[in-house]
């Protein structure tokens, strides 16, 4: 059930903008802790080896989460990682937000990052961090599902991009080809404002028979016909042209309908 409504759409762009910044500084939180936990495993436990791994895929999965609310590798996330690209939500994002937050948190009941080994300032830091991704991962959640658009295909992260004109900058997407008319169609979710209501098909690019539009302005005319025997309208040389008997004009014959 979408709940995105079209007076959101200015506004939405606003909020998921805020919500970007707030995502950025918790995920700059979670680095920062989890290089701090790094620090005092190896002075402090005997196992330090696994603690320390799980630190560092901590630290390393918040900074690729921050790479996707920034403009950089937009290609790569869409070709690569398509649930972290504009064509999808924030649903995936906020999972794996809430997920650090949990892990991160998880490791104040170790003896190495509790608040007598890490001290108090750092402890801090590790708790807030916990808690504050936690916060954004939910609240990206709703927002994926409170700022979309789903008949017509907008995310909550093209609302974000475009804001009340994301619906615009949608592709229409071609979902099937039809082999006797040579023409394409389109999803009909994906038709922004009511667009080709009345036909769901519209002409393919390129060149063909059946009536298709080419990329050509100039029209495809037929070349002229060799076959044409110059003597065969000879007959009709010298007939006069004469009025038309009114008699047979449909405006005299409309009782007769």
């Amino acid at each position: 059930m979408p709940f995105f409504k079209k007076p959101l759409a200015g506004p939405g762009y606003v909020i998921l903008n805020i919500i970007r910044i707030m995502n950025i500084i918790a995920f700059i939180a979670v680095i920062i802790a989890s290089f701090s936990m790094l620090v005092k495993t190896f002075i402090v436990s005997k196992f330090f080896f696994f603690d320390a791994v799980s630190h560092v895929v901590t630290a390393f999965l918040s900074m690729f989460l921050l790479l996707t609310e920034t403009p950089l590798f937009r290609s790569y996330f869409a070709r690569n990682w398509p649930l972290l690209s504009p064509t999808h939500g924030f649903l995936t994002l906020g999972i794996l937000m809430t997920i650090l937050g949990v892990s991160v948190l998880g490791n104040l009941n170790k003896e190495a990052t509790s608040q007598a080994s890490l001290g108090a300032s750092y402890w801090r830091i590790v708790i807030a961090s916990g808690i504050i991704i936690i916060i954004m991962g939910t609240a990206n959640i709703f927002a994926s599902y409170i700022f979309r658009q789903q008949k017509l295909g907008v995310t909550a992260r093209q609302v974000r991009a475009y804001g009340a004109v994301a619906a615009q900058k949608l592709p229409l997407p071609v979902t099937a080809m039809s082999p006797t008319s040579g023409s394409v169609r389109l999803d009909s979710k994906h038709r922004p404002f009511g667009l080709l209501a009345r036909s769901d098909t519209v002409p393919a690019s390129g060149g063909g028979a059946g009536g298709m539009r080419t990329n050509d302005p100039r029209r495809n005319i037929s070349a002229p016909m060799n076959n044409v025997q110059p003597d065969q309208f000879v007959r009709f040389e010298g007939e006069p042209i004469g009025k038309p008997d009114l008699a047979h004009h449909p405006a005299m014959m409309g009782e007769r309908f």
